[in-house]
Formats: structure tokens, sequence, C-alpha cells
């Protein structure tokens, strides 16, 4: 099964660019679908952004549409979220996660659809 690890948190100013990293391990990386989800204090956890294990398609959530997007990189077992023009509403702790995921599926944006979840990377946006 695999491993997943975040990278990549800080504190930024409103406007900002912030990249996470997620790093995989202990699987074959190219065979499950990724996201990003993100929580908030005193709110459940929400999804951010999601890539098909073909990485042919993406998802974003509403509130971060044309400033977040979601990559991988297979050669490196690796996944990104490229986070532009933060808001202080963007502060969170942000997870990657992955589910094993066949070809030709639908993007699932539930956080109880996705079985392997890293530890968590905190990104503070200050106004």
């Amino acid at each position: 099964q695999v491993q997943l690890a975040e990278s990549g948190g800080g504190l930024v100013q409103a406007g900002d660019s912030l990249t996470l990293s997620c790093a995989a391990s202990g699987g074959t990386f190219s065979s499950y679908a990724i996201a990003w989800f993100r929580q908030a204090p005193g709110k459940e956890r929400e999804f951010v952004a999601a890539m098909t294990r073909s990485g042919r398609s993406t998802k974003n959530a509403d509130s971060v549409k044309g400033r977040f997007t979601i990559s991988r990189d297979n050669t490196k077992n690796t996944m990104y979220l490229q986070m532009n023009t933060l808001k202080p509403e963007d502060t969170a702790e942000y997870y990657c996660a992955a589910r094993v995921s066949g070809f030709g599926l639908p993007i699932l944006t539930s956080p109880s659809q996705y079985a392997y979840w890293g530890q968590g990377t905190q990104v503070t946006v200050s106004s």
C-alpha cells in the first residue's frame, strides 16, 4: 500500500503563491487517483482538487478554480498542488490523498472515498 508525505506548507501573504508536494512510496503510484483536501480549525475536511490516475482529467472545488492546479509526475512518484493568488480563507491544513482506481472512472470528491492519506502540511495566509 502507498504511503504519502506532504511538504511545502508555510506562512505567506495574501496574493502570494505556494506549491505543495506529496511524495508517494510503497505502491505503484500510477495506479492511484489522487486528490488534495484541506481542513481549517473547527471545520470539516473539504475537497480542493483531484486528478485521475491517467492524469487526463482534473476537478477543482469552486473556491479554488482558476487559482489552484493539481498535477502529478509518475516518474517521481509525486503529486503537486500549485496555489496562486492565495487568500486568507485558504488557511488550513492541507492533505494529499490517493485511492486505487481504474481507467475512465469519475473523479471522486468525498474524503471517505480515499483510502490513503498524508499527515498534512499547514498553509497560513496572512492578510
